[in-house]
């Protein structure tokens, strides 16, 4: 009986990621450049909004567009976020400008007041200034992965820079199914 027993919890442990990804989508989920554009065009949202967020089964990947207009170095420490559980991988539409990733978060506060609209968005994240970190100039067409756990933020921007930023969720923390209203 024990044996029986041991059995079948090696099976079931062995098919439970098969039997997750039965559960996947069987078609794709498109994402047209209409939609992520009257995403980005619509009068209600923020710097980063959220076009879709498509259940695989096992995980989640959303797709959102950002815009940040002119950025200016002050002269003080840099600041950023860092998403604890979710990976970004930003591909440059638009503009560009310098962007800061890595090193050290000093004093990390969560978003709250008006930036508590993000965990929906990215999940559980902290804001902070930079130690140390690696610099980039980043222009249309170019690609960044930023990993889950990795400070980031812009330094300056000349003119604007758009963004299209992928994001595995491996956690499942971001709402799954959810679809901007601006596209509905």
């Amino acid at each position: 009986m024990r044996a029986s027993v041991a059995i079948f919890a090696g099976v079931v442990i062995l098919l439970s990621p098969v039997v997750a990804r039965a559960q996947a989508p069987t078609t794709a989920t498109d994402v047209t450049r209409a939609e992520w554009q009257a995403v980005r065009d619509s009068p209600d949202g923020r710097t980063d909004r959220q076009v879709k967020v498509v259940d695989l089964g096992d995980t989640n990947v959303a797709v959102g567009i950002l815009q940040r207009g002119k950025v200016e170095n002050n002269g003080g420490p840099p600041r950023g976020i860092v998403h604890a559980l979710v990976t970004e991988v930003y591909y440059i539409t638009s503009g560009g400008g310098t962007l800061i990733t890595g090193g050290t978060i000093v004093n990390p506060t969560e978003p709250s007041g008006p930036d508590s609209w993000l965990a929906p968005v990215v999940g559980t994240s902290f804001n902070g200034e930079f130690r140390d970190g690696q610099i980039r100039t980043v222009s249309e067409g170019d690609l960044v992965v930023i990993p889950a756990g990795v400070m980031h933020g812009w330094i300056e921007v000349p003119d604007h820079v758009t963004y299209l930023s992928v994001r595995p969720d491996p956690m499942k923390v971001l709402p799954a199914g959810y679809v901007n209203p601006a596209i509905q």
